[in-house]
């Protein structure tokens, strides 16, 4: 990409925000992880450029922080961002936490409210220590360490795991992605477990006698 191609990416994200609020979305985030574009241009793995654009750290965060100063630039004020991080390339060599605790202190001070905390997919054959919630230490270093909002993703399945990342202070937020799929209910099944609610009170009338 010339550097006007990747100031010209950067408008679309900049188009996409502003349909995003004009949709009535209230939350949106800019996704740099898994070998996305912003994350091809964080990681020393994949970005080999030689311009402002490539070469050490402050060059290769350049498009996230551009692009995420752009967005947040229209983006309703009220309204919260995030930004998306693999906090780690599992790699030597590669995008590292610390790295991830120092970009962060970055987009917080130009507007980020949250920090999801991925890892990997840059390349192939990076050895991820999969287990349940193997990436909350990532949520729970930024955190700390950027004093900015997490949220933390990955391998959290149980309601009692999730209400404990929250009730530790490991993040702020914990997503559930894959077991919403496999459990639509997995809301009010955690109500259930947790603060004792029928399971129907949770649910849509039209679900009511699940």
């Amino acid at each position: 990409m010339t550097v006007p191609e990747i100031h010209g990416v950067t408008g679309r994200f900049v188009e996409a925000t502003q349909r995003a609020a004009a949709a009535g979305f209230e939350f949106v985030e800019l996704h740099a992880a898994h070998g996305y574009l912003a994350h091809s241009f964080l990681s020393p793995l994949s970005n080999r450029r030689s311009d402002e654009y490539g070469g050490g750290f402050e060059n290769r965060i350049r498009f996230t922080t551009e692009t995420f100063r752009a967005m947040r630039a229209v983006w309703p004020e009220q309204f919260p961002m995030a930004v998306r991080l693999s906090c780690t390339d599992w790699v030597e060599g590669g995008w590292t936490i610390e790295d991830s605790i120092e970009l962060s202190k970055r987009l917080k001070s130009d507007g980020a409210d949250f920090i999801d905390c991925s890892s990997g997919a840059i390349v192939p054959d990076a050895k991820i220590p999969f287990a349940p919630g193997f990436q909350v230490p990532f949520a729970e270093r930024i955190r700390n360490e950027a004093g900015i909002a997490t949220m933390a993703v990955g391998g959290i399945t149980t309601p009692r795991q999730a209400e404990e990342i929250i009730a530790e202070g490991r993040a702020d937020v914990v997503l559930i992605a894959r077991e919403s799929l496999r459990d639509p209910h997995w809301p009010a099944r955690a109500a259930k477990e947790l603060l004792g609610e029928h399971f129907s009170s949770w649910l849509p009338l039209q679900y009511a006698r699940v």
